[in-house]
């Protein structure tokens, strides 16, 4: 008697995906901390939130969670039409801990979703790669996840991310509104790029209208265009937890925002009083020469720009002002450059971008 077959014969191959289980459990484990509690086979994955493990010790008096969720978008498509899929894991992490961060608190761990019409497992575990990747660059376990086949409802070769994260803060350490002041001083953190947002319109300006191929190479850019396109989110948690750390009993970090979608214009009130707006000084910092370019070729009138784009700013650290050139040395002692690019006046929740 033939075995039965049905559900492959559909689309969907059970022992493929078991495998696929098996062959990206080292990814997860090269996560894990000694707060993760392993679980082999299980429906859920366990993370402990207080422990006495000697070096690694770590216990809370009045903790508070804090949870986000995001995607990629279509920068998918720019990783589909290069069959390159280390770097979009990365994005996907980013987009969530950046912010997480931003309250104050740090990453403890993060789930993934995949979902594809075809399970292909060599670039599932592409994916995966950068989801760990990631993960260690954050400081936060790869809990667990899930991976859906769903044949006939994605384009073959195609398949869709969802990044879940979990943090946690002390109360009394938790970044709030009501921490800015008038004369704080804004630094910039510099961008990695155009990081994960906006890539509808890039793709409309670079390969519709403008009829420009990923392998093309573009002097400003000192590479390929698709190089530059998936150059992966720059993941802030470390060098903001840094100096969130170093300033253990003084608040000189009075607000953070991640610069996504909407741009500094829409972003950067979500962290000011209502009675507070943010002068920014254009040329305060170098733009990316992509940022120009789509501008240029898509003809796209820079008011929109500095809506659709971080324009090079991946993070707005509000500080205090007799602390801010010491905290600018901090960043730079993790690898990440500081800009000088604002400060907090009296107004009516706004940015001002002169």
């Amino acid at each position: 008697m033939a075995k039965k077959q049905a559900y492959k014969e559909a689309g969907v191959d059970i022992e493929v995906g078991n495998a696929f289980v098996d062959e990206i459990r080292h990814h997860l484990r090269r996560t894990y901390g000694p707060r993760v509690m392993d679980v082999p086979d299980g429906f859920a994955g366990l993370f402990r939130l207080d422990h006495d493990s000697k070096l690694f010790a770590k216990n809370y008096r009045e903790p508070v969670l804090a949870a986000c969720t995001d995607g990629v978008g279509t920068k998918l498509k720019v990783a589909f039409m290069m069959n390159k899929h280390s770097t979009v894991g990365i994005d996907l992490v980013a987009m969530s801990v950046n912010d997480l961060i931003v309250t104050g608190a740090e990453p403890l761990f993060f789930l993934d979703y995949m979902a594809t019409g075809k399970l292909r497992s060599e670039t599932m575990c592409e994916v995966l790669a950068g989801i760990a990747d990631g993960c260690v660059e954050a400081g936060c376990a790869l809990l667990g996840g899930e991976t859906a086949e769903m044949p006939g409802f994605y384009a073959e070769g195609e398949y869709d991310l969802a990044g879940f994260a979990v943090g946690v803060a002390e109360k009394s350490r938790l970044l709030h509104r009501g921490l800015v002041e008038v004369g704080d001083l804004c630094l910039g953190l510099a961008s990695s790029g155009l990081h994960s947002n906006g890539y509808s319109l890039v793709r409309h300006v670079l390969f519709e209208k403008a009829g420009m191929s990923v392998n093309d190479y573009v002097e400003e850019l000192g590479g390929t265009l698709g190089r530059e396109l998936l150059q992966p989110t720059r993941i802030y948690v470390r060098p903001i937890h840094s100096v969130l750390s170093y300033y253990r009993v003084k608040q000189v970090i009075h607000g953070l925002a991640h610069i996504t979608g909407g741009g500094l214009p829409d972003n950067v009130p979500r962290i000011i009083g209502d009675r507070h707006s943010v002068r920014i000084n254009k040329g305060s910092w170098p733009v990316p020469p992509i940022f120009p370019l789509i501008q240029k070729l898509g003809e796209v009138d820079e008011e929109e720009m500095y809506h659709v784009f971080n324009m090079g700013i991946g993070m707005v650290v509000i500080v205090a002002k007799y602390y801010a050139a010491a905290v600018m040395r901090r960043f730079r002692r993790q690898g990440v450059e500081p800009f000088l690019i604002g400060e907090v006046v009296r107004g009516n929740r706004e940015v001002i971008i002169k």
